[in-house]
């Protein structure tokens, strides 16, 4: 009886921590060793492009900012440039991978951001694009701060 306790606890954790797939934590783990790349406790990992010098927002700041989504293989689910115009909104109002990089960079920075699937859109994945358990690869340029700085 135990037994049978003991192992449905331990698949129902399994289950619950699937996250990023096999193929993102290959990817990760390459990505983490490259050049440049910093690696944050959250598993967030980025790469500054272009380092910045203005000011860095709050939780709630509303930021304009371009960005480019794709999924590991290239395939581009998202872009603000091929749209021809930055949008704006704040940090808490996105996936918690952009939450946690855009309160790190500064007006003008240019990063490329590597989001496991647990700071991205989990294991639901996102408007038929995006699978379940995908990494998400971001390049975002915060063009400007338009509420308080940090």
């Amino acid at each position: 009886m135990f037994a049978a306790r003991l192992l449905s606890f331990l698949l129902f954790v399994a289950t619950a921590l699937a996250g990023t797939n096999q193929e993102g934590l290959d990817f990760l783990s390459k990505k983490g060793t490259e050049e440049g790349v910093v690696k944050l406790p959250s598993g967030l990992l980025y790469k500054e492009i272009t380092k910045g010098s203005g000011k860095t927002p709050t939780v709630d700041s509303p930021t304009k900012c371009h960005y480019s989504g794709t999924l590991i293989d290239g395939t581009e689910f998202d872009s603000s440039y091929k749209r021809g115009e930055p949008l704006t909104f704040a940090p808490n109002q996105v996936i918690k991978g952009w939450t946690e990089a855009m309160q790190l960079m500064q007006e003008g920075s240019k990063w490329e951001l590597y989001i496991p699937s647990e700071l991205g859109y989990g294991d639901r994945g996102a408007g038929g694009m995006i699978p379940g358990g995908a990494v998400l690869v971001f390049t975002m340029e915060m063009i400007e701060v338009l509420g308080d700085s940090a």
